[in-house]
């Protein structure tokens, strides 16, 4: 299934994975406010979809994954501009959206483009790739979520100097500090990113939504909290058609059906 979402954002949905794929090739997939609207759009239509089990970003072309905010944008931005903060505001849906997501980052991820990687669960690079939040050299910061979130994978001193200088990250060391998980050759990237979808789509959907809130939001608070969220969601999972089919699978020694048992915890 193919689908257009608007002229800068297409939606790919192929066996339970929705390829997300910012479509701004003549300006390096740039971020604007068009594209903010469409990928708010497309974020709420794919939670809905139950068809839709793994969502994968990337950029078109072989260049830039997101190569950071639109400048012609970003010029005429006004305090009250900073304070409503769009760009944030969409990638905390991105974080915060129900299932797993993706970015398969090829070619260059810089400023709002590396914020967007951040904001997915896992992050994928293509030998290619460079990271940089470089907005500290246009007089302005990253604040889509980039100060907090890169200081979460990679330390608070190693973050700290990647926002003053502004320098590139290569995909090498992406990998080295804890960026990104993988990197692969750039003609095996989106290949990668489906296989990683699909060993997660294998897990009960469940366990895999359970898991990836608590780890989310375990992470933000403190050790006795992030334990006691830990535990409460591995009751709601004991008592789940999924937990029963998984277990029963294992002893039978045979695939779990975890799709057919999903329905059933549905319709309890």
């Amino acid at each position: 299934m193919n689908t257009e979402h608007s002229d800068v954002l297409t939606v790919e949905v192929t066996d339970g994975i929705a390829l997300v794929t910012v479509n701004r090739p003549e300006v390096r997939n740039a971020i604007n406010a068009t594209v903010l609207q469409a990928l708010t759009g497309t974020l709420a239509e794919l939670a809905e979809d139950d068809d839709v089990q793994v969502l994968v970003f990337t950029g078109a072309g072989d260049k830039a994954f997101v190569a950071g905010a639109d400048i012609n944008e970003l010029a005429v931005r006004t305090p009250k501009d900073g304070l409503k903060a769009t760009m944030q505001g969409v990638y905390e849906k991105v974080e915060q959206f129900p299932k797993p997501t993706i970015a398969a980052v090829n070619g260059y991820a810089f400023g709002g483009g590396h914020e967007l990687a951040l904001a997915c669960d896992i992050r994928i690079a293509a030998t290619n790739a460079q990271f940089a939040l470089p907005e500290t050299g246009l007089g302005i910061m990253p604040a889509a979520g980039g100060t907090q979130r890169l200081a979460k994978l990679v330390g608070l001193g190693r973050a700290t100097e990647i926002v003053l200088t502004g320098r590139r990250v290569t995909a090498q060391d992406a990998l080295a500090m804890g960026l990104v998980t993988q990197v692969v050759e750039q003609d095996q990237l989106l290949d990668t990113a489906r296989e990683t979808a699909q060993a997660i789509m294998a897990k009960g959907p469940l366990a895999i939504q359970l898991a990836k809130t608590v780890i989310r939001h375990g992470f933000d608070v403190d050790h006795q909290t992030g334990i006691l969220l830990e535990r409460l969601a591995q009751s709601v999972l004991y008592s789940s058609a999924e937990k029963a089919e998984g277990t029963t699978a294992f002893l039978e020694k045979r695939t779990p059906d975890f799709r057919t048992a999903a329905q059933k915890d549905v319709s309890k």
